[in-house]
């Protein structure tokens, strides 16, 4: 099952894969209909989770329902308990639009909600993230996660978010982030997607983040928060919501 996990994200386009989740849905929320984990993001309840990742496959990682990973889960947690993201109006800006946020999202009333992204399928706006045709401090609150890791310019692209985001508005970066290194690890001329895989843990990566990354967001004008949220759990927490182990949210201000 694993080896079949890895296959499949390895060789079928995301954008292939978003519309076949879409369709698989239904038939997997029956199969896997359980009490043992919990989505907090649509409240469903299942006896285990789906099984995800391009090299390293972890075990009750992708929810049936919402296909939310760890992160997105933690992320909604914190978006709803610490955060006026689901009260406050807001206009806000989601980068590669994640499926498991999607819908709830565009059914917030309190939100003016615009999605972008270059290739997805489910963006509204397409754009390049280096060079977006958006006004200055447009948004108050702008969702950008595991997208920079992509982007070979990407100082240039945290320009960018800056220039959009309104003062004392919000950013969430996330990225895939090597807690033990304190510098990034990038090579440009790694353009081969299996030797990318090889360096940089997925076949469209151009860096593994070191702890310098908030440097970078330093840099590029914003105020930033590092955020361990999963400490706020208890460990039977944890293992109910599936959540990462020493995932930091970079909370971004300007």
């Amino acid at each position: 099952m694993n080896s079949l996990v890895k296959i499949i994200l390895n060789i079928i386009p995301r954008s292939i894969l978003t519309r076949l989740s879409f369709l698989l849905k239904p038939v997997i929320k029956i199969y896997l209909r359980g009490n043992k984990y919990f989505d907090p993001i649509d409240g469903s309840s299942f006896r285990k989770f789906l099984p995800y990742g391009y090299n390293n496959v972890r075990e009750n990682a992708l929810s049936p329902s919402t296909f939310s990973l760890e992160r997105h889960r933690l992320l909604w947690l914190y978006l709803k308990n610490e955060t006026d993201f689901f009260n406050k109006n807001l206009k806000v800006l989601h980068f590669a639009p994640e499926a498991a946020f999607l819908e709830k999202f565009k059914k917030l009333k309190n939100i003016s909600y615009d999605t972008i992204d270059l290739d997805s399928p489910l963006a509204n706006i397409k754009a390049d993230i280096c060079d977006l045709p958006l006004d200055n401090e447009s948004y108050d609150f702008i969702l950008c996660n595991h997208v920079l890791e992509h982007i070979i310019d990407d100082k240039k692209a945290m320009q960018e978010l800056y220039r959009v985001l309104k003062k004392d508005g919000i950013g969430i970066f996330q990225v895939p982030l090597n807690i033990l290194n304190k510098k990034t690890y990038e090579d440009f001329t790694i353009t081969d997607p299996k030797e990318r895989n090889k360096a940089f843990g997925q076949y469209d990566h151009v860096r593994i983040y070191g702890m310098d990354f908030f440097d970078r967001l330093e840099e590029a004008g914003f105020m930033v928060e590092k955020c361990e949220y999963t400490s706020k759990f208890t460990s039977e927490e944890i293992n109910k919501y599936c959540l990462p182990n020493r995932e930091i949210i970079p909370v971004c201000r300007k």
